[in-house]
């Protein structure tokens, strides 16, 4: 199948005026001047997208989704449902990377894989990593480092949880095991290989992490925190951390574009920032004592709206904006051809409308997700 879409105003993230898009076999094959008569001439079925007064950017990769739901903390009625298709395209989502988190019993990596396969075929790019809160964490095979040699999706370990009362309590060498398994995992599969932590509202914020990175050698690049909007303290911590070169990531809220402000006002690095949904994940409320008081589920779209909304504030550049939700997290998670919007690359792509920010077209690896607004996808049981 031949897509071109025409008079975009291209950002790539970042801007590079107003081209055409030519997509073939779901690869971007150019970018610029396309001879509309030259594609109809090849006698096969192509369809064109006129993006006039349209934004065109790279389909977002959202780091952090619980494929088959979350939450439990209150209880069997308490988990979440699982992800869908619809879900993830509706907040223009194009790629995703699953996890379990709290509950490793009853929900199960084969169970993960299957899932994420699943939302493959469905259209979207998928990713899982092996482990959960626990230490020790469950794996596939072995350990972690075999997971992500030889289960093909595995791209790093998560969500290890830290500074929470819910977390397997590690010690710093516990850790280190774990991200040093998970890096030479990385390496000799030519994938991440990056631990992604989830952190809790405990006092000790990030220093068992600056710890691990003053102790052992092992590169920060490799770790990447998540939940780092629970205090100021910890978000100041995210901010020293990023600074000597792991990767942070928001949880997307409602509050999500206040704190980029602050972290851009406060020297944090944004190259080294992502955004995340959280999605289909329990969004627990704890009093001091530790007892359950309410939860929520967390939305996908979430992270749609907030990039909007910081888009709107005008504290960032649409290009800086959109870095935090394309080719920062590509970087983080070493996605080769997501992220970008550059010949070779896979054709995830958003047209968005330039007044309202709305989405008018999804694409994912070529095919069309949301044609002028509308839903074309499905899931099987939706």
């Amino acid at each position: 199948m031949i897509t071109l879409i025409k008079n975009a105003e291209l950002y790539a993230p970042d801007f590079i005026g107003k081209q055409s898009v030519l997509v073939i076999n779901g690869k971007i094959s150019k970018i610029g001047d396309v001879d509309e008569d030259a594609v109809s001439s090849l006698g096969i079925d192509y369809k064109i997208i006129d993006a006039e007064g349209a934004l065109v950017t790279p389909g977002f990769i959202d780091p952090h989704v619980h494929f088959l739901g979350g939450g439990g903390e209150g209880g069997f009625a308490t988990r979440t449902p699982e992800i869908q298709i619809s879900d993830l395209i509706q907040s223009g989502i194009t790629s995703a990377a699953g996890l379990i988190g709290t509950d490793g019993t009853t929900r199960h990596l084969t169970s993960l894989l299957a899932k994420a396969r699943g939302l493959e075929i469905e259209g979207i790019s998928t990713y899982i990593y092996t482990g959960n809160y626990d230490v020790p964490t469950p794996t596939f095979t072995d350990n972690v480092k075999d997971d992500a040699i030889l289960i093909d999706k595995v791209i790093g370990t998560a969500e290890i949880a830290i500074s929470d009362s819910r977390s397997g309590q590690p010690s710093v060498h516990e850790l280190a095991k774990i991200v040093g398994q998970t890096r030479v995992g990385g390496m000799l599969s030519g994938k991440a290989g990056i631990t992604h932590f989830h952190t809790g509202p405990g006092k000790g914020y990030l220093s068992i992490l600056h710890q691990l990175l003053d102790e052992y050698e092992l590169p920060a690049s490799n770790l990447h925190v998540t939940h780092i909007t629970r205090s100021r303290e910890l978000f100041d911590d995210a901010i020293k951390l990023a600074a000597r070169g792991s990767f942070v990531d928001i949880t997307a809220d409602d509050t999500t574009y206040e704190w980029i402000s602050y972290y851009k006002k406060n020297q944090g690095d944004l190259s080294k920032l992502t955004i995340s949904s959280d999605g289909n994940g329990s969004l627990p409320k704890f009093n001091e004592e530790g007892k359950l008081i309410g939860f929520g589920v967390a939305s996908t779209r979430t992270l749609f709206n907030q990039v909007i909304e910081t888009i709107k504030a005008g504290e960032l550049s649409l290009e800086e904006s959109l870095r935090l939700v394309t080719a920062n997290t590509a970087e983080a998670l070493k996605l080769e051809g997501k992220g970008v919007i550059q010949v070779g690359s896979d054709a995830d792509l958003l047209v968005l409308s330039k007044d309202t920010f709305e989405i008018e077209h999804v694409f994912a690896k070529g095919k069309h997700m949301i044609e002028s607004g509308n839903l074309l996808v499905k899931g099987t049981f939706e």
